[in-house]
């Protein structure tokens, strides 16, 4: 069956940086376009970064220039590198593919905080 499986969350210094993994099974990974959202305390949830099946990749404005999203077809597995990490990114992080529907992982914390 489908699964999503999110990992790499961390309590991280301010100007730190994280790396984060998706593991993906049960569906043509290397075919979807996948994507990460976040989920802060109290907020709704949002994007943050894209990647097509051939790595046309796409930020929202507030990670544009410290995040970079990339992907492994081989590995099955999308990242998220996040570099000069801010409080304001302390929030659940989430792989997605829109061809899944309304299908989520668990997520993975990630914490920002001195």
């Amino acid at each position: 069956q489908v699964q999503l499986v999110e990992s790499g969350g961390d309590l991280v210094q301010p100007g730190g940086s994280l790396r984060l993994s998706c593991a993906a099974s049960g569906f043509p990974f290397s075919t979807y376009t996948m994507k990460w959202y976040r989920q802060a305390p109290g907020k709704q949830r949002e994007f943050v970064a894209t990647i097509t099946y051939n790595s046309i990749t796409g930020y929202a404005d507030s990670v544009k220039g410290r995040f970079t999203i990339s992907r492994d077809n081989a590995k099955n597995s999308v990242y998220l590198q996040m570099n000069s990490l801010k409080p304001e990114d302390t929030a659940v992080y989430y792989c997605k593919s829109p061809a899944l529907g309304d299908y989520w992982g668990q997520g993975t914390q990630v914490t920002v905080s001195s």
